[in-house]
């Protein structure tokens, strides 16, 4: 039976084709057409899979891009900066990345990064060329063997840079690197950072909603671009931020995504030869899925944040506690977790207008349906979901997202998040990977059986 009930899925396939068509920018695909008009480096993960759908080529190039913007430590940043000139607050200049020695040279970038779902992608690329043979495969084996040095680069430097005792799990500086902006995970942390002199701003972003409660205030904007000046202030030197920034977090969400993707990279390793560094990501995985499931809270069954500068661990009810859904593991522990998210906390919360999961369930006291993280539904989330279900074997739980995803998305608006009561389209409309979201969901087919369902979602 089609989920898509108000639409056809050949009207709900072209226009989110026509989406990625109206954000693509030749070389890098902006994450939406007026209000985030340059590269995001998750987001361009995410386009990469859906573009895989429609053109092979142009995902590789849409990684590409990415990976040339890469800093010669081997951190990926979060922005890279396109040659629109809209006024997005804040842009290069203020970021300060200029005079960071680890930029490359003609490149404009932020100095953060965010989570490293590109091996993913890569593997939705591979997979994809390889279906449709021919020079399709070509472009996408090729583009495997010439990028493989730079995606475990950038593993190693979060291993490493990111996860400096060793504890499998991975250390943020800024909220923006989580890719959760202003989750209530983070309430905890940011009331502790004190701002000192700030220059003043304008921002942009309130300018492309209804509402501008669905935003962070700017009390709590001022806190982001100080986090930001003071990196800026010793030029990111990956040392020298972990002793002056006012935010260091262990993101078990962030490092969930570490788990699966260096167990995707090292498959792929596999495959061209390289097992010796196949190895070594296969023992990173289990490393930080170790560390994931570590921090599950027995009480709730959710896993936990850690705030180093504090010394506790943030057990706020928001989606990332289905962490160790995402990186795999002991089969009881991903049971319990499959069964809570499906439970009347998430999926079954009474009067959702399609059961998936807010992004902080609607029981908790932070739920705020209309702001960005404190509750929305987050389509590419889903998807995220959706691809560990099938990983897993778990036809059920992949077949209900799916079916609830392309009901969502059959508006043909492609938030960037949505009322989970309502199903309004907030935030941006026309969002890149969203419309990337519905491609990859209608491209994978759901099948019986486990084998059969892991390969429809590979």
């Amino acid at each position: 039976m089609n989920p898509v009930t108000s639409v056809s899925k050949e009207q709900l396939r072209a226009a989110a084709i026509e989406v990625l068509r109206l954000n693509d920018l030749g070389t890098m695909t902006s994450a939406a057409p007026n209000l985030y008009p340059h590269m995001w480096s998750w987001d361009a993960a995410f386009v990469a899979i859906g573009l895989a759908r429609t053109s092979v080529p142009r995902a590789v190039t849409e990684l590409r891009t990415l990976l040339n913007a890469q800093w010669s430590t081997g951190m990926i940043p979060h922005i890279v900066f396109s040659d629109n000139d809209t006024g997005y607050f804040p842009g290069f200049d203020r970021w300060g990345t200029a005079n960071a020695a680890a930029l490359p040279a003609g490149v404009k970038s932020s100095g953060i990064c965010q989570p490293p779902v590109h091996a993913i992608a890569l593997r939705h690329i591979v997979d994809r060329g390889r279906e449709n043979g021919g020079a399709d495969q070509a472009a996408a084996e090729e583009f495997l063997a010439e990028s493989f040095d730079g995606w475990l680069a950038w593993h190693r430097w979060l291993a490493t840079v990111r996860d400096p005792d060793g504890v499998g799990l991975i250390e943020i500086h800024h909220g923006w690197e989580s890719g959760f902006d202003n989750s209530p995970r983070w309430d905890g942390p940011y009331a502790r950072v004190v701002p000192g002199a700030v220059a003043p701003f304008t921002r942009r972003d309130t300018l492309h909603v209804a509402d501008i409660s669905e935003r962070p205030d700017d009390a709590e904007y001022t806190k982001y671009l100080w986090l930001v000046q003071q990196m800026a202030d010793v030029a990111f030197d990956d040392d020298a931020v972990r002793q002056v920034v006012d935010f260091r977090v262990r993101d078990v969400f962030f490092s969930a995504i570490m788990a699966a993707s260096s167990a995707v990279l090292a498959d792929l390793g596999d495959e061209i030869g390289r097992d010796k560094e196949a190895g070594e990501l296969r023992l990173m995985a289990a490393r930080f899925q170790a560390g994931v499931a570590s921090t599950v809270d027995p009480a709730t069954g959710l896993a936990r944040d850690y705030d180093v500068l504090a010394g506790q661990s943030i057990g706020t009810e928001t989606v990332s506690g289905f962490a160790p859904l995402v990186s795999g593991g002991d089969p009881a522990l991903l049971a319990a977790q499959r069964e809570l998210l499906q439970g009347p906390r998430w999926m079954g919360f009474p009067d959702l207008r399609f059961p998936l999961p807010p992004s902080t369930s609607p029981a908790s006291d932070a739920f705020r349906p209309r702001t960005y993280w404190r509750g929305p539904v987050w389509p590419f989330l889903n998807l995220l979901l959706g691809w560990a279900a099938a990983r897993d074997g778990e036809p059920g739980l992949y077949g209900r997202l799916r079916s609830a995803s392309l009901q969502q998305l059959a508006d043909l608006q492609f938030g960037e998040y949505y009322e989970p009561f309502t199903g309004e389209p907030l935030g941006s409309l026309a969002q890149a990977w969203t419309a990337a979201a519905a491609l990859e969901w209608m491209g994978a087919e759901p099948v019986p059986g486990q084998s059969e369902t892991q390969k429809g979602n590979q």
